[in-house]
């Protein structure tokens, strides 16, 4: 399940925990290029976080 949007670091994420704690077994990507968040910062933050939670971010 590959994700993208807008912003990063409120609908893409929630929407990617969301996914992950509904379908844990699925491996789960978030495409860094195509999302944008609030800010550069908090876009950065947000990919952070996913990482931690076992999210695979791809093209920084």
């Amino acid at each position: 399940i590959e994700f993208i949007g807008l912003c990063t670091d409120i609908c893409v994420i929630s929407n990617v925990i969301a996914t992950k704690a509904a379908v844990p077994e699925s491996e789960i990507t978030v495409d860094a290029s195509c999302c944008a968040g609030v800010t550069p910062q908090s876009h950065k933050n947000a990919l952070e976080a996913m990482k931690m939670c076992q999210i695979k971010i791809i093209n920084e």
